[in-house]
C-alpha cells in the first residue's frame, strides 16, 4: 500500500494495447483495488475524477481523494480483493462494471471496531469516461449496504430473535395482538 500523495503509476490504460479499451480500464480498476496500490488509480482515472460510494462520507474529487478513501478501506479490510462478477457493458462513453468485493474486516472504520468477519458483496460501478474515452471520469458504486451490515454483524439478520427484539425496542409490534 502506498501513500496518497504520490498517485503516479506504471499502469496506463491509455497506452495499453491489450483488449478493448473498456476491458483494459475495467482490469486496471479491479487491479488497483485488489493490488492495494493507490498509485494505480492514476493509470485508469482522469485527474479530475468524481467518485461516490455508500461508504464515502461525501463525493470525492480527484485521484488523490479516491486514493485516500481506498487506503481507509484497505486499513479496515487489509485482504480485500475485487473481481469481475459479470459482463462488463460499455457504449464507448459509459461503462458498467459488475464486481464482487471480498475481504475480512480486521480494522476499524469510521469509529466502528473490527468485526473480524468476512464480507462478500456484489458492487456495481457505473462509470462515465472522460471525453477522450481513455480514463474513468465519473464513478458511482452501488451495493446492498444493508446486507453488508448484516454480514459484518452490525445489525441482526432479518427474522431472527435479535431482529424482532430490535423492532420491538423501536416501537414496532408492541401494540396489537398480531401474529
Amino acid at each position: 500500500m502506498s501513500g496518497a500523495a504520490d498517485v503516479s503509476s506504471g499502469f496506463d490504460a491509455a497506452s495499453s494495447s491489450a483488449g478493448a479499451p473498456h476491458e483494459v480500464l475495467a482490469d486496471g480498476w479491479e487491479a488497483a483495488w485488489s493490488g492495494h496500490d493507490a498509485r494505480a488509480f492514476a493509470g485508469v482515472c482522469a485527474p479530475d475524477l468524481h467518485y461516490e460510494d455508500p461508504v464515502a462520507r461525501t463525493p470525492l474529487s480527484g485521484v488523490a481523494g479516491l486514493a485516500r478513501h481506498a487506503e481507509r478501506l484497505w486499513r479496515a479490510f487489509p485482504d480485500v480483493t475485487m473481481e469481475s462478477a459479470g459482463e462488463r457493458v460499455s457504449d464507448g462513453r459509459r461503462l458498467v462494471l459488475p464486481t464482487r468485493v471480498q475481504g475480512t474486516n480486521t480494522g476499524s472504520l469510521d469509529g466502528l471496531p473490527a468485526s473480524h468477519r468476512q464480507l462478500s458483496v456484489h458492487v456495481v460501478f457505473w462509470c462515465e469516461l472522460e471525453p477522450a474515452g481513455s480514463r474513468l471520469w465519473r464513478v458511482r458504486a452501488f451495493f446492498d449496504s444493508h446486507a453488508a451490515a448484516v454480514e459484518l454483524g452490525l445489525i441482526p439478520r432479518p427474522g431472527t430473535l435479535r431482529s424482532r427484539a430490535v423492532l420491538m425496542l423501536q416501537g414496532y409490534g408492541l401494540w396489537g395482538g398480531g401474529g
